[in-house]
């Protein structure tokens, strides 16, 4: 679930399967199918996706949603909650108001700043 980078600070893997994840993994798959990579050097650029696009995130996203719904089942497992709601609305900053079947949350442990 969680890779690791050179830092030895854990990335969870979970952008992986955005769409932007998929087409580099597509990529990646392609240049190791013609030679051109090793699947070590593809793990390694995979690794500095996850670390990349976690730290991305956490400087340059500032907005903020509501979310209503009705939670369908909730888990947490290796120190990652996972929530499923169903008929949601959601109410983003822009006053926008998106109203969805199904939505899926996932949760991560923030990596302590103090422990580096």
């Amino acid at each position: 679930m969680a890779s690791t980078s050179n830092s030895k600070q854990l990335y969870y893997e979970l952008y992986r399967r955005s769409s932007i994840g998929m087409q580099l993994t597509d990529a990646l798959d392609e240049l190791i199918q013609s030679g051109h990579i090793n699947p070590v050097l593809a793990m390694r650029v995979l690794n500095e996706f996850d670390k990349a696009i976690a730290t991305n995130l956490g400087k340059n996203v500032k907005a903020k949603s509501q979310l209503k719904g009705h939670l369908k089942d909730y888990r947490l497992c290796e120190e990652v909650w996972t929530f499923r709601v169903r008929n949601a609305t959601l109410k983003l900053d822009n006053a926008d108001i998106l109203d969805v079947d199904k939505v899926k949350i996932v949760a991560c442990k923030m990596a302590d700043s103090t422990s580096k």
